[in-house]
């Protein structure tokens, strides 16, 4: 059974040498609880969208010091108004919960941005 976001969001990530991947049910599953990720092959990914280059930097760095806690780190591709963030564990060659924890933190510090005024 999937996580639910208070769950992934209460989560933290762990060492998983050894450990094997997610299977496709799994992460079929926990991609239910999280609609705005896709799965890309052996990663997980989102784009997120912002008015402007402060702001999109702004994200980076507010996810850079998250996801170095959690040292579960991403892809990230930056743009102008965009982010591209790509998520897998390469210890397991593939995905693991560490990967949705992390989907999920990010997303929890989008949906708190400040909106920029018009």
């Amino acid at each position: 059974m999937p996580k639910t976001v208070a769950e992934l969001l209460a989560s933290h990530c762990r060492p998983l040498e050894g450990s094997a991947a997610l299977t496709d049910d799994a992460v079929a599953a926990q991609l239910g609880v999280l609609p705005a990720w896709a799965r890309d092959g052996r990663r997980i990914h989102r784009r997120y969208a912002f008015a402007d280059y402060w702001e999109t930097v702004a994200f980076v760095n507010a996810i850079a010091w998250v996801i170095h806690r959690e040292d579960h780190h991403p892809e990230l591709v930056v743009g102008y108004d965009r982010v591209d963030a790509r998520f897998d564990t390469h210890s397991v060659g593939g995905l693991s919960e560490n990967d949705f924890i992390c989907a999920a933190k990010c997303d929890a510090l989008y949906a708190a941005r400040p909106q920029a005024s018009a």
